[in-house]
């Protein structure tokens, strides 16, 4: 029911009947009332069931021999109308969709009035073949008044059977419907509200435990790896930053709010400036290459602590101690995996060889990465400095 003509017809003659011509019945108040209630009731116990309800006493009330409500979809090329909830001969086409821009759900939606249509299938060619529509009303759907929903439509099976207290009718209740569906959706939106707190307290809860919990390991092992108290600060003040910058990163998962993207370049960036030494005839000694990869909550402080650990070393021992030195920190995918490559050369005190012995800060790398990311790492001593080799599954980062 999607395509309509490129040359679209007249269509004045299908809206020319004007309802308050026509003379109306007395009007039967307290059923109209009745279905207020049971809408209001629908809205109360059952909110997923209010519109099927309402159609049914649309047709009820003006005596259609079909009804249904077209709901407003932005789509492509252009929006659509699709049709949900059908009661009577066109039930059958529960699900189709008309253009928003050629249809009498359209116009009703433009004119934000009720509108009465006299054999629309005359002009509108999406229409089944077959099909014999002698009248339809249609009313504007708005949720609050003002947001467009789509619209009501009756099918009567012969002309003159629609009248102005059909319309108004008709009209109350969309009204209604109007305010219940606003009433429903606040309050649908409250309650995502609270749960997204009670999630954000966990969420914090569980934060400041695994913070602790590093803290603690980190006081513990950096005591019996230092000689006094001030190497003691030192060690613990970089680590300390690195945790922070890493920590600043990190959002609640379910937050709108624009953060620093918890990008592995961005990461690097932050962890890695404050070991940023004078640049060399204007070019940065420190520099990063490679794709955009994302990085989870869990990933983004182990791999803070990593590159601090390999920035604090170069700044002690290896090229960034110097004039001369430089790093290099190269990523690229290849399938599943991620591999990285720290790669520093000109350092004042480079060697062929691998320390006699292992601290804290290697045992913190080599742990992180194969424990926490089932990654693989290797050294390479060369006389110009040193460089790691950094493997490990991407789906471990995302986490």
């Amino acid at each position: 029911m999607e395509a309509a003509k490129a040359s679209k017809p007249d269509v004045s003659a299908v809206y020319a009947v004007d309802l308050s011509q026509r003379p109306v019945p007395p009007g039967d108040a307290a059923r109209e009332k009745a279905a207020l209630l049971q809408l209001a009731r629908r809205m109360h116990d059952a909110p997923g069931e209010m519109l099927p309800r309402f159609v049914e006493l649309a047709m009820e009330l003006t005596g259609g021999i079909s009804a249904g409500i077209s709901l407003l979809e932005e789509a492509e090329p252009s929006p659509v109308f699709r049709w949900h909830y059908l009661k009577g001969i066109l039930s059958p086409f529960n699900g189709a969709t008309t253009p928003r821009d050629f249809s009498p759900c359209g116009i009703t939606l433009d004119r934000s009035a009720t509108t009465l249509t006299i054999h629309p299938e005359r002009v509108y060619d999406w229409i089944p073949p077959g099909l014999f529509l002698p009248e339809v009303l249609l009313v504007p759907l708005y949720i609050g008044r003002t947001e467009p929903l789509g619209t009501l439509w009756i099918v009567a099976d012969r002309i003159e059977h629609f009248h102005c207290g059909h319309a108004a009718t008709m009209q109350e209740l969309a009204d209604f419907i109007g305010i219940a569906l606003k009433m429903v959706r606040s309050e649908e939106e409250l309650q995502q509200a609270l749960e997204q707190q009670e999630l954000l307290t966990r969420e914090m809860g569980h934060r400041l435990k695994n913070l602790f919990t590093i803290l603690d390991g980190m006081v513990r092992i950096s005591a019996r790896t230092t000689d006094n108290k001030d190497d003691l600060v030192a060690l613990l003040s970089g680590r300390l930053h690195a945790l922070a910058a890493a920590h600043s990163l990190v959002r609640p998962s379910f937050s709108d709010v624009q953060g620093a993207a918890s990008s592995l370049a961005e990461l690097l960036s932050i962890v890695l400036e404050p070991h940023e030494p004078p640049a060399i005839s204007g070019k940065r000694r420190l520099s990063l290459t490679g794709p955009t990869v994302l990085c989870g909550e869990q990933s983004v402080n182990g791999l803070a602590l990593v590159f601090h650990e390999l920035a604090t070393n170069a700044a002690k021992y290896g090229s960034l101690c110097g004039d001369l030195g430089t790093v290099d920190v190269v990523w690229q995918i290849d399938g599943g995996d991620l591999g990285i490559t720290w790669r520093e050369d000109g350092g004042a005190q480079a060697t062929s060889s691998s320390p006699a012995s292992k601290g804290f800060g290697s045992t913190l790398v080599e742990a992180t990465v194969i424990r926490q990311f089932g990654g693989t790492l290797s050294y390479d001593w060369r006389s110009t400095g040193l460089s790691v080799h950094i493997v490990m599954p991407l789906c471990r980062l995302a986490q």
